[in-house]
């Protein structure tokens, strides 16, 4: 019965390593004041990710560990992936990399890289003139 409810006919073997390699998602999105990098890193914790930077450039790495199949268990399904990945993003030279701060809530990894206060857009203002020249 359960089988027929599941649309499957036998157990799966094909878990673990075999599974589809684990690539997340990211948006990189500039602001007037900060760059955001957000990536969707869906059952990792702060120690399984590497946030680095070099130069200009922010490399996000990290490792999602495939599920051991245990003797007695079977899989009706196996679609999640697992595995190691690695982002690198190339910044402009306005970004302030030296203040990025990095936050991983409810799976979502939020970089913050502000940018320097001289590439800001900055208002000028217009001077009052007597003539029209």
């Amino acid at each position: 019965m359960m089988d027929a409810l599941l649309g499957l006919a036998q157990p799966t073997e094909t878990w673990g390593p075999s599974a589809s390699t684990f690539s997340p998602r990211f948006d990189v999105e500039e602001r007037k004041d900060a760059y955001l990098v957000k990536a969707d890193l869906p059952g990792l914790t702060e120690s399984e990710i590497d946030v680095t930077v070099t130069g200009n450039a922010v490399t996000v790495a990290g490792k999602r560990e495939a599920e051991q199949l245990h003797e007695g268990q079977a899989y009706y399904a196996g679609e999640r992936s697992f595995g190691a990945f690695s982002r690198t993003f190339s910044l402009p030279d306005g970004a302030n990399l030296d203040d990025l701060s990095a936050n991983l809530k409810n799976g979502v990894l939020t970089l913050h890289i502000p940018k320097r206060p001289e590439v800001q857009p900055r208002r000028v203002s217009l001077s009052k003139s007597d003539s029209g020249t």
